[in-house]
């Protein structure tokens, strides 16, 4: 009950619908060659409900609510516990008191210490904010769960940033699991004011927060008070950046932890020794690291810019959006770039009413615009000349990407979808296996949390999992730098 309470508590934040109570069309059956398209708008707008009700979904799967009442009480004590702990770093936030909000999928608990290692971390942003987060990597002598393949040390590294409206790490932890138990080291954390991150900043050496809103605004924030208010894109820029400092720490090299006094923080990256580090003459654009980073939402538009500054960073992934379409001359295209974006925003409306983008109502009498997705930033990049991929699971909301229990819209495949995709980006950006046709492979095999430990394998078709509304592109390059392969995923002439 807590944890719905929680979940309705979200719904009434981000101004989402409350759960269609039947999906009428289900999301296709793994490895049929259903579509979704041509059938009607309700159809599809109730496939966007198909996390919580679709086959095997929330709503439907006996594990789920036991897993969830479970989780949502051991978290909920666990966070009181500790914020009583550290009474000077108040993490005033939905997802540091209101029950169920950070919990994610309680259908990947025992993930730790049985498909990978997870250690908790705290550091400081370069304003003194305590910032907390996880840190994901393989488990000593693992074996790849698809291939079967040893999995040797040291891996590329993933700095994951989560979206705005206070999203929180513990939505993220899916994505970052997936990585880690396919050999990589990944980081998960809150952005001030949002999760477990501290709400207001430390400008001085006292363990008291402390901030001047009348002195000038610094790094493109809005006010002198760094970090506040929290919805700003200033806020997950200024995350990022120090979030990267963070996880590329050492014990030789420790973080800095600026204004941490009376807090309780890690030196470094814990798993740090893990990180691949060795330079790759074949990273993209003159980087050195084996290091993507990841953002959702804001996120998404902070990591845009961030891999355009920060040298280390040899391939991003936006999740809704890639940014750069505006003309934005902080967005620079420099490394290769994965967007996984969606058809719908936080609710779900018929596509005349959001035909020109999914998160301004934006009314198409003509109906959809085929390019909407590309414009978003994807034709920059590819107009650049810098290889990219835009992927538009069908049915898919804006909050895909975020693990929230039991009522707000997402489709049943969006995140199998949307991690298949990431696993390949990764691996042939940061691993340089495969090809990029590769990219395109038609069948998309992923393993699924069932609850109790288990993890079942679902096939699904690229071709009943991608919109057929809006385009999903590519164009991708060989070795020497030449066009290897460029059009639509399906094949729609856009």
């Amino acid at each position: 009950m807590t944890a719905l309470l929680g979940s309705l508590a979200v719904a009434l934040t981000l101004g989402a619908a409350p759960a269609a109570p039947v999906d009428p069309a289900g999301p296709p059956a793994p490895g049929t060659s259903a579509r979704v398209a041509g059938v009607d708008d309700l159809a599809a707008m109730a496939a966007a409900y198909g996390r919580i009700t679709g086959p095997g979904g929330q709503l439907r799967n006996p594990a789920y609510l036991p897993a969830l009442v479970q989780a949502t009480s051991a978290l909920t004590v666990a966070q009181l516990v500790a914020q009583a702990a550290t009474p000077s770093r108040l993490a005033l936030t939905a997802g540091n008191v209101v029950p169920g909000w950070n919990v994610g999928n309680p259908l990947r608990a025992g993930w730790h210490g049985t498909r990978g290692l997870a250690r908790r971390v705290a550091f400081t942003n370069r304003y003194g904010a305590l910032l907390q987060g996880t840190v994901h990597r393989p488990l000593p002598g693992a074996r790849d769960p698809y291939t079967g393949q040893r999995l040797r040390p040291p891996f590329p590294g993933v700095v994951l940033t989560p979206g705005s409206v206070q999203g929180s790490e513990g939505m993220y932890s899916w994505l970052a699991q997936d990585l880690a138990e396919r050999g990589y080291v990944v980081l998960t954390f809150d952005v001030q004011g949002q999760g477990r991150g501290e709400t207001l900043p430390h400008t001085t050496s006292n363990a008291l927060p402390f901030c001047n809103p009348f002195a000038a605004p610094r790094d493109g924030e809005q006010l002198g008070c760094p970090g506040v208010p929290f919805q700003q894109l200033a806020n997950f820029v200024v995350g990022t950046e120090d979030a990267v400092d963070f996880f590329t720490s050492t014990a030789a090299l420790p973080y800095r932890n600026p204004g941490s006094a009376g807090a309780r923080i890690d030196t470094h990256n814990p798993f740090a020794r893990w990180l691949d580090r060795r330079r790759d003459p074949r990273a993209a654009a003159g980087r050195p690291m084996r290091l993507a980073i990841i953002g959702h939402s804001l996120g998404a538009q902070a990591v845009s810019r961030v891999q355009g500054t920060d040298r280390r960073v040899a391939t991003v992934v936006a999740l809704d959006k890639l940014a750069g379409g505006d003309g934005d001359p902080a967005v620079r295209p420099r490394v290769p770039a994965l967007a996984v974006q969606s058809e719908y925003g936080f609710t779900v409306t018929p596509a005349a009413l959001s035909g020109g983008s999914s998160l301004v109502p934006t009314p198409t009498p003509a109906g959809p615009d085929p390019r909407r997705e590309r414009s978003a930033g994807f034709d920059r990049w590819a107009a650049a000349g810098v290889d990219s991929l835009l992927v538009v699971p069908r049915s898919s909301t804006h909050l895909e990407y975020t693990d929230i229990p039991l009522v707000l819209p997402a489709s049943r495949y969006g995140q199998a979808v949307t991690s298949v995709y990431v696993q390949r980006w990764l691996d042939l950006q940061l691993k340089h296996r495969g090809s990029p046709r590769a990219l395109l492979a038609p069948r998309l095999r992923y393993l699924e949390p069932r609850g109790s430990g288990r993890w079942a394998p679902v096939t699904l078709r690229a071709g009943d999992q991608l919109s057929t509304r809006y385009c999903s592109a590519y164009r991708l390059t060989d070795r020497r730098g030449r066009v290897a392969t460029e059009g639509d995923l399906m094949g729609a002439g856009c």
